[in-house]
């Protein structure tokens, strides 16, 4: 028999933003950013730098997914130590021939699967801290399936958004009634070591995941390229998805995934169907989540990350939404959670150079009307169609 997953929340039974604040300062240090308009953002460098939730103004609904019977129980270096976050930092790929979640000779399989302990353990040193921005650098080594090592140095900086910013990246102006809050992390990778990283070990990307309480009406929505080549979507992470809880609308140019937190699932998108933006919408929380990242205009490779040895390990995904739910029959889930993913192209790096990958996150709080002419004006998505 199956675990159950925990019942999603909704917008009466969500934490407020003070409430997960105040939970997280029982266990240490919390730097918070907060913006003229009253926006908040949580961020931890006890928890490697990652944002660990977000609200709309002081008394707002907490917006990012905080894992509380984790940090309660002062657990480190499990298989993945699930603090929770809106925008942590890992290295790709997951799986395959170059996985680095996976150890030499280990299956591809669930109970081999273990998070490399830079990205988990340890606080990340800050560099520079404002009311609006604050500044992380960590030293990583990491090594693949393959048994390559990777010598690299990681310089991560969060930053709040202001009107001007959303009206640059997003090309829309925020209705009247609106309630947002906005902010981006810059995350640099440097290869310290002595040997440039090439296709032929191994490379590594840079991959932001976003964690988000989901409600049972959760909709993740990625715009996609209708003349781009290959399968629209990959969806055989850990099995087909149903097809009640994805829905490919191909002559609109867009897909949308049950995100619920009760079926473990997951879907990505390759360089040639990905654009730039996605999101997520809940009617009855009055949710719209815009996810938006830096992606290169030329084509590029990006690292495969399926639990497989792989055809192509680098014909893999730009962006990738996750739904929790139970790991194996008669496991629990991970917490109950969804994703929304974004990568960088694989880091072909000699000693000394740099990747760069920029990914912001946008939270519009409101009444359907206006969050439905900014789904459509931003994303080219009509909210009523998702029902």
């Amino acid at each position: 028999m199956q675990a159950p997953a925990p019942p999603p929340a909704t917008a009466k039974t969500a934490p407020s933003f003070g409430d997960d604040l105040a939970f997280l300062r029982r266990y240490g240090e919390v730097q918070l950013l907060t913006s003229p308009t009253g926006a908040r953002v949580a961020v931890s460098a006890k928890y490697q730098g990652r944002v660990m939730t977000s609200a709309v103004a002081e008394g707002g609904r907490s917006l990012g997914w905080v894992q509380r019977s984790f940090i309660e129980a002062g657990k480190t270096g499990t298989q993945f130590d699930n603090y929770g976050g809106e925008d942590r930092f890992w290295l790709g790929p997951e799986g395959g021939q170059f996985g680095l979640y996976f150890p030499p000779e280990k299956p591809f399989e669930f109970s081999a699967w273990q998070t490399p302990s830079g990205f988990q353990e340890g606080e990340w040193a800050v560099r520079e801290q404002s009311t609006s921005r604050i500044s992380f650098e960590r030293s990583i080594s990491v090594v693949n399936h393959a048994g390559t090592s990777f010598e690299l140095r990681v310089a991560r900086t969060v930053s709040l958004l202001l009107d001007d910013d959303v009206r640059k990246h997003l090309g829309a102006t925020i209705p009247e009634g609106v309630q947002w809050v906005a902010f981006e992390s810059d995350n640099r990778i440097t290869n310290q070591g002595k040997k440039p990283w090439t296709e032929k070990t191994g490379l590594v990307s840079v991959w932001i995941l976003a964690m988000y309480p989901p409600t049972p009406d959760t909709r993740v929505i990625v715009p996609f390229q209708r003349s781009g080549a290959g399968p629209i979507v990959n969806d055989s992470y850990f099995g087909k998805v149903p097809a009640d809880r994805l829905v490919v609308r191909e002559a609109d140019g867009y897909l949308s995934f049950k995100c619920d937190g009760q079926h473990r699932s997951k879907i990505g998108l390759g360089p040639s169907r990905a654009t730039p933006l996605l999101g997520s919408y809940s009617a009855s929380a009055g949710l719209l989540t815009i996810v938006q990242y830096d992606k290169p205009s030329a084509a590029a490779r990006y690292v495969n990350s399926m639990w497989e040895h792989q055809k192509d390990p680098f014909g893999g995904d730009v962006v990738n939404s996750y739904n929790d739910g139970p790991t194996e029959p008669g496991k629990p889930p991970l917490g109950g959670f969804y994703e929304i993913e974004t990568s960088s192209p694989g880091a072909a790096l000699r000693p000394g150079e740099t990747l760069t990958h920029v990914h912001r996150t946008f939270h519009f709080v409101g009444a359907e009307p206006a969050l439905a002419s900014l789904a459509e004006s931003i994303l080219h998505v009509k909210l009523s169609d998702l029902r």
